[in-house]
């Protein structure tokens, strides 16, 4: 059976050290009791080191971000060869919060493409900013998620996980609606059928991320029919977290 992805993006959070050790430590306790998860942590690029130390089998760490370039004179940036050296396994790519700052579809191809070439498992964020009674937000996440993976080879797709994330719904009072959300699924599979074949389109998992939290997780992952969830303010509340991964475990 194939396992349900959580993924806990920490974003600028804790501001410790001390902090970071203890939600790794408690998400790690958690998650060492599911049976049908795999869960992934993306701490801030500083504690990175730290929780890679006691990684286990019940918890992949991964990065929030990366560069398109090896090496070089990019003062400030992490490069996806750094990440691998050090022994992560995923990175978060595209996310809106990096968006809002200027990343643009042509740079998160290049991440894109290079993370997938070392064999890290990329999580590709998009999502409109609103909703359009016309569909023309449709449209966008079209040429958003095309023009993301316009540099990404067939061969490379399998590491791929998509993360649908509504920018509308990112720190709500609500989450998108399960039936919403399931639409969008269906919606996202095409594109990829379009893109690299059936096959690819069925065995990519889709995550949504929006307002995630353990009192809706149940029915966004029964209703809303995804593969996973980004759960980003949620993932650094010890106690929020451990019952969002208990709940969806149970389902």
């Amino acid at each position: 059976m194939k396992k349900k992805i959580i993924i806990g993006n920490w974003k600028m959070n804790p501001v410790t050290i001390e902090d970071a050790k203890s939600i790794f430590k408690a998400t790690k306790s958690a998650a060492e009791k599911s049976k049908s998860l795999d869960v992934i942590v993306c701490p801030p690029f500083v504690y990175l080191s730290t929780v890679l130390k006691t990684e286990s089998d019940s918890v992949s760490i991964g990065s929030q971000d990366s560069f398109f370039e090896s090496q070089g004179s990019f003062t400030g940036e992490i490069s996806p060869l750094m990440l691998k050296n050090m022994g992560v396994k995923y990175s978060i790519v595209g996310h809106s919060e990096k968006r809002a700052k200027g990343d643009t579809d042509e740079n998160i191809s290049k991440k894109v493409a290079m993370l997938l070439d070392l064999g890290i498992k990329t999580i590709l964020c998009f999502g409109e900013k609103e909703r359009s009674e016309d569909g023309a937000h449709l449209d966008f996440l079209k040429n958003q998620i095309k023009n993301s993976l316009n540099k990404v080879s067939r061969k490379n797709i399998n590491n791929l996980i998509i993360a649908y994330e509504p920018v509308w719904a990112i720190g709500a009072k609500e989450a998108m609606q399960p039936a919403d959300i399931y639409e969008m699924s269906i919606f996202i599979r095409k594109i990829l059928s379009d893109l690299y074949g059936q096959d690819t389109a069925v065995a990519t998992p889709v995550l949504y991320g929006g307002s995630v939290n353990f009192r809706n997780a149940a029915e966004i992952f029964t209703k809303g029919q995804i593969d996973g969830l980004l759960v980003g303010r949620e993932s650094v509340n010890i106690s929020g977290f451990k019952e969002l991964l208990k709940t969806v475990d149970s389902i």
